[in-house]
């Protein structure tokens, strides 16, 4: 089967791989129809890392999948051939304390795709548990559940730390999940939306979207700009969806006094720099999130519900286009939001 497979930095080719064999009791085969770029996957291609964890090439990245099952393992109940489904990416064991918990994200044995640990699904077949599969609505395109998996995220943000009708919000970084957050920010109720970014289209894209202020950082000054919308008081919730030292540095400083800081993205740089005198001054409440929690039902819902909107994906390409999807993200070429790779 083709797949596309990074095989040194800011290198990735097409390439053929072993299928995957026929499904086994409790698993489902499944063909891959459209897979999301995320935000992990571009840290993979441009620096050969996330945090610790070294690339190992050639590596298969994705993990924003949709498809449709091929064929069923035996004692799989619920599932069948030829029904539409997206892949959770984290297989876990549902047996240790935290699966036992109700902290599926944090299972001890826990293997993602797109890492090291397993192959993603930048290619045409996979082979996955059946509990991992999860049946989508007839009227939901390939393309749109590829949304599913990064929604889900920012949807267990909201569990960890609530969005409250009324709080005004702002988001660092106006890239695919910076906009998600944004918008759910706005369906929880928050009353004003703020978002910063460098790159104008990813702005105008926030404003299309229904952001209520986009600042452009290299011409005017988000703290500025919070200050001035909220009287000097700061907002209740920062998320910081770009994780870069100038960000969180603006981010502590736009929080009000006892407000909420929230780490999303994932810092390119080993020791991302924090002024805890500004937080502790402040008396904030920082929080991290580790991917999502079995969230991808409510995600499905918002989605079928229409609560999200579609200009959030700006390009679609076919599977062999991937090695120039992920330069057009590099470069933050041709008015580039989210891209989905489809295989027709």
């Amino acid at each position: 089967m083709k797949s596309v497979q990074l095989v040194a930095q800011r290198c990735l080719e097409v390439r053929e791989m072993a299928m995957p064999p026929e499904p086994g009791p409790g698993e489902v085969l499944v063909r891959v129809r459209a897979v999301g770029v995320c935000g992990s996957d571009l840290h993979w291609y441009l620096e050969g890392a996330i945090g610790p964890l070294q690339a190992v090439y050639p590596q298969v990245l994705g993990h924003e999948p949709s498809g449709e099952v091929v064929a069923v393992g035996r004692g799989v109940t619920g599932l069948h051939a030829g029904q539409r489904v997206a892949i959770e990416p984290a297989l876990t064991c549902g047996e240790c304390e935290w699966c036992r918990a109700g902290r599926h994200n944090n299972c001890v044995t826990s293997v993602f795709m797109s890492t090291p640990q397993l192959p993603g699904l930048f290619r045409e077949y996979a082979l996955v548990p059946a509990h991992n599969a999860v049946p989508l609505p007839e009227a939901m395109s390939f393309s749109q559940a590829t949304v599913i998996e990064p929604l889900a995220v920012i949807l267990h943000i909201m569990e960890l730390t609530p969005i409250r009708l009324g709080d005004t919000v702002a988001v660092m970084g106006a890239g695919p999940i910076g906009l998600l957050t944004a918008t759910v920010a706005r369906i929880c109720g928050a009353s004003r939306v703020f978002i910063a970014d460098k790159v104008p289209h990813r702005l105008q894209l926030a404003r299309d979207m229904g952001v209520d202020v986009a600042v452009d950082v290299c011409s005017e000054s988000m703290r500025d700009a919070v200050m001035d919308h909220t009287h000097g008081r700061g907002v209740d919730v920062v998320l910081d969806a770009a994780a870069k030292p100038d960000t969180v540095a603006t981010g502590l400083r736009i929080a009000r006094l006892g407000g909420r800081f929230v780490m999303i993205g994932i810092p390119s740089e080993p020791g991302l720099p924090m002024d805890w005198h500004s937080a502790m001054g402040r008396e904030l409440s920082i929080h991290t999130v580790k991917r999502s929690n079995h969230n991808d039902r409510e995600a499905i819902a918002l989605l079928a519900a229409g609560r999200i909107p579609q200009a959030l994906v700006t390009h679609r390409l076919p599977l062999e286009e991937t090695p120039r999807a992920f330069e057009m993200l590099a470069d933050y070429a041709d008015g580039v939001g989210k891209i989905v790779i489809e295989i027709p």
